[in-house]
């Protein structure tokens, strides 16, 4: 049974940063796609970066630069590395996981509970 769970999420300040995990179980990770999404209130669940097993990235025109997507397949977690932090990046961000790579499309399979992310001016 695939399992995703992420940590790491918090409050901080504008200009801060953050590093998220998402510790997957259940399946042979190196063979996935990985993404992370974020969901703010009110709005759809965006693609914000993602990385395939062969280790290229995308990323969301909104975060290119501040954000660095990353995986440690010996531990099977996926990293955010997520600097320079701006209010509009208030969200639940969520990790996801499938054979197929959907890149930024929410339309993994495989999707952990959410971590709060909470910027202030």
């Amino acid at each position: 049974q695939v399992q995703l769970v992420e940590s790491g999420g918090g409050s901080v300040q504008s200009g801060g940063s953050l590093r998220l995990s998402c510790a997957a179980s259940g399946y042979t990770y190196s063979r996935y796609c990985m993404g992370w999404f974020r969901q703010a209130p009110g709005k759809e669940r965006e693609g914000v970066a993602a990385i395939k097993s062969d280790g290229t990235t995308s990323y969301a025109d909104s975060v290119k630069g501040r954000f660095t997507i990353s995986q440690d397949n010996a531990k099977n977690t996926l990293y955010l590395q997520m600097s320079s932090l701006k209010p509009e990046d208030t969200a639940m961000y969520y990790c996801a996981a499938d054979r197929i790579g959907w890149w930024l499309l929410p339309s993994y399979a495989y999707w952990g509970q959410g971590t709060q992310v909470t910027v202030s001016s």
